[in-house]
């Protein structure tokens, strides 16, 4: 697997290496995510096949399983990962995807591997939850007020900048109290505290064209490391939700989570794992300690001559501007391009602004119209121009000095009104030509003016995204110059270096428009730096802590369901799960093996068989009355239980019997994992104030987490037990069949059952198609959870293990039958 930042990529480099591959005898795969104009999500590489579309030459569409099976497959990491969680969703080993993970490299893999995991990649259903409250809240947040900066009292709630948190302070939560009229926010209603911080985090600290834009009515994150949309990808807990709200669009129902992993996690199955990147020495002692991975690094290939200025720092935010602008004024006079760099959408978009109203012709590249990002980027070098990018991160084109004539030839046959993908190679010979005369030309230019000069406008969290910016000028030893423009107003500034910069700046005398240029400055914002990464790195290394937990669980969980899907001797897996019920049934109500037993503890006993599904038809109160211990009477019903599913396998047929089989362990493993997972998000969220406590809150996770995995184990043997002999056969009409004519009286209402003969969907050879009913759903129906195969549905209710338990005692589920 070679595993790309981005679509772009993962589609372009298969169409590069494809020729090479192919003559070495070697098959090329790759998979897209969902495709916004509905084309296909997955392609192999086949030389002269036909298509209108130039991104898409030499790419046959193909199955997702097909691209898989070829020899490399190319694909972005979230992909991968999301195959990998679907194919273990599945209900038949036919609709799994993904071949065993051998070797993979990742290309950009300090991005993946390092920036993108802080984020466990997820898989959710829908929850029903009305939108309401988050409209309520979305109304009345607005209304409270920000704590003056610098300030140690006032306001209704206040920022930390530093952990990027907001917090409630004693004044703002009487004020919402006083808003919702109620007495008590945590004593009310429970989803009003909860629905109060996501709204609060919504509105003061995440913000439209920065964390993200609103498109077509939704809500699209933005990267923060690459400035790249994510569409498909939301914010968990109900932030998203609450940004949906502030933003007046149509709340989307909140989820739970149906399958969760790490990139670290994911990455670790794989054999053999390697990647690439320009800038990954910064981060040497993680990919060692997460990965057990070295880094190498590789002498550029030419003597490297780009001149780095110092910073230069400003009092505010329009000083900064407008030094940017007057800089880029003088570079493109020059005749050099210039490539500015900028944090967030907002910020290129303000620039953009202040360009036009100079004159300056410019291009702009952010999350908002990267569909055209490649050929901003491949003409960034020509002569005067000006380029505005909110990240360069895993662009994965060159700023060729002079420009790139591939791409300025595309744009020649455009001019013309041709496709490049359909003319004739004499055409795009000529064209190719005529491009490379023009950009040779500028390159001469260029180079004389002092190649490519990058200006960045304010300096990330990471030194690395940084480097990157400054990367892309002084390639294979061409000239280029790279100088940061900084202000006191900067995100980094403000929450580490402002108060001593600004003090520098007050005994310098320096008026608003004036700048500081100082060696001593500059170590003051890497300082800053080191410490926002190293704090980072902290998050993510808690995060997989976390999740190893987790992963052990996850792990044999998926081992039971791949059991399941081989159909590797259920009938002796559901034998031994009654076995075990049983024996818990009777120690319960009849004791100790040895333990005589009682005429009451017999009948107790009897009423839960019963609803088991072992009935009085099989079960004789007489004869269990007869027997002299209670292990007798375990032994007697195990030999009843066992009797009974062979008497079913014989009357549905055994492959009928192995789906009902095979069905009712996936659904009980699938929706009782889903509530396992549930209760770990809720858990590890308030984990962390056992620390108050002087406890460790990993090791507490630990712990409990365990314990909840034990109680997993035998909720799964328990619904399992409890609804194999509940599970019915009904038969449903074909509705493709036709229907007969009312007879005298009656009226045509409903499906009629169709005339026999010709199987149905089900394939029983019979009208109907079967569908498993009755306690069927008892072994499962969580929010999404996996699918019955086609032609079995479940139909009925599933006792939830925090429900009020079914007897009438008062008690949950789990702590009284669920036992």
């Amino acid at each position: 697997h070679v595993v790309t930042v981005n679509d772009y990529l993962a589609r372009r480099d298969p169409q590069w290496m494809g020729p090479i591959y192919h003559f070495l005898g070697l098959t090329v795969g790759m998979i897209l995510g969902q495709q916004s104009d509905g084309g296909a999500a997955s392609y192999v590489f086949e030389p002269g096949y036909p298509t209108n579309d130039e991104r898409l030459l030499n790419l046959r569409p193909v199955s997702r399983r097909e691209a898989y099976a070829a020899d490399v497959t190319y694909g972005t990491n979230n992909e991968f990962g999301f195959d990998y969680l679907r194919d273990n969703m599945v209900t038949d080993l036919a609709d799994r995807v993904q071949r065993e993970r051998y070797f993979g490299i990742v290309d950009e893999v300090d991005n993946i591997l390092i920036d993108e995991a802080r984020t466990p990649l997820i898989i959710s259903g829908h929850a029903e939850e009305s939108a309401d409250l988050y409209y309520t809240f979305a109304r009345l947040v607005p209304r409270l007020r920000e704590r003056p900066e610098g300030a140690e009292e006032g306001g209704d709630y206040y920022i930390d900048l530093k952990d990027r948190a907001v917090s409630p302070t004693e004044e703002g939560i009487s004020r919402i109290e006083g808003l919702l009229k109620i007495d008590n926010l945590y004593d009310a209603d429970p989803r009003y505290a909860r629905h109060f911080e996501q709204a609060l985090r919504a509105h003061a600290l995440y913000k439209r064209d920065r964390d993200y834009i609103v498109k077509d009515g939704e809500i699209v994150i933005v990267d923060e490391f690459t400035g790249r949309q994510m569409p498909g990808r939301r914010w968990s807990e109900g932030l998203h939700q609450a940004i949906e709200a502030k933003e007046g669009l149509r709340v989307q129902r909140e989820s739970v989570t149906l399958a969760t992993i790490t990139f670290q996690n994911y990455f670790r199955l794989y054999d053999k794992l390697a990647g690439m990147t320009g800038t990954a020495m910064t981060e040497a002692e993680e990919f060692h300690k997460i990965y057990t991975l070295e880094v190498v690094a590789i002498p550029t290939h030419r003597p490297m001559i780009r001149e780095d200025g110092t910073d230069l720092v400003y009092r505010n935010e329009r000083a900064k501007f407008n030094a940017v602008i007057d800089e880029i004024e003088e570079k493109v006079g020059q005749g050099r391009p210039v490539l500015v760099g900028t944090v967030s959408v907002e910020k290129s978009e303000r620039l953009a602004e202040l360009l036009t109203r100079r004159g300056i012709r410019h291009e702009v590249l952010n999350a908002k119209f990267h569909e055209k990002e490649s050929g901003i980027v491949a003409q960034a070098g020509r002569t005067g121009a000006v380029t505005i990018a909110t990240n360069m991160a895993g662009r994965g084109t060159d700023i060729l000095l002079g420009g790139n004539p591939a791409g300025l030839a595309s744009e020649l046959l455009h001019r013309k009104g041709l496709n490049p993908a359909e003319v004739d190679k004499d055409t795009y010979a000529a064209a190719l030509a005529e491009a490379r005369t023009i950009t040779d030309e500028d390159h001469v230019r260029v180079v004389e003016a002092g190649g490519l000069h990058i200006i960045g406008t304010e300096r990330h969290d990471s030194r690395r995204i940084d480097n990157q910016l400054r990367g892309r000028a002084g390639r294979q030893g061409d000239p280029g110059a790279s100088r940061f423009f900084l202000s006191l107003d900067d995100d980094l500034m403000k929450r580490f270096a402002s108060d001593r910069v600004a003090g520098m700046m007050e005994r310098l005398g320096l008026d608003e428009d004036s700048y500081i240029e100082s060696g001593i400055v500059g170590k003051t914002i890497e300082s800053a730096q080191s410490r926002v990464e190293g704090f980072n790195f902290d998050i993510r290394k808690r995060v997989v802590e976390f999740d190893d937990v987790i992963n052990r669980q996850r792990e044999t969980i998926y081992a039971e369901r791949d059991k399941v899907l081989r159909n590797e001797d259920l009938t002796a897996t559901i034998s031994a799960f009654l076995d075990d019920d049983i024996d818990e049934l009777v120690g319960r109500h009849l004791g100790a093996p040895n333990d005589v037993p009682t005429e009451d503890g017999l009948a107790a006993l009897l009423a839960d068989l019963v609803r088991m599904g072992i009935g009085p038809d099989h079960v004789d109160l007489d004869e269990l009355v007869g027997l002299d211990s209670a292990a007798a009477v375990a032994e007697h019903v195990k030999g009843i239980a066992d009797d009974m599913l062979d008497a079913r396998e014989r009357d549905v047929g055994p492959e009928a019997w192995s789906q009902i089989e095979r069905f009712v362990l996936l659904r009980t493993i699938d929706s009782l994992w889903v509530e396992h997972l549930t209760e770990l998000d809720d858990m590890r969220r308030g984990i962390g104030l056992r620390g108050y406590a002087q406890q460790d809150p990993l090791n507490e996770f630990r712990k409990e987490a365990f314990q909840l995995y034990e109680e997993l184990s035998g909720f799964i043997r328990h619904q399992v037990a409890s609804s194999i002999f509940r599970v019915t056969l009904q038969r449903v009409p074909d509705p493709n069949a036709p229907r007969p004519l009312p007879g005298p009286g009656q009226r045509a209402r409903g499906a009629v059952p169709a005339a026999a003969g010709g199987a149905g969907p089900g394939g029983t050879g019979t009208a109907g198609s079967a569908v498993l009913a009755g306690a069927a759903a008892g072994a499962g129906g969580g929010a999404g959870g996996a699918q019955a195969r086609p032609g079995y549905t479940p139909s009925g209710a599933k006792i939830g293990r925090n429900d009020a338990c079914w007897c009438g005692s008062g008690l949950k589920y789990k702590k009284c039958h669920g036992r």
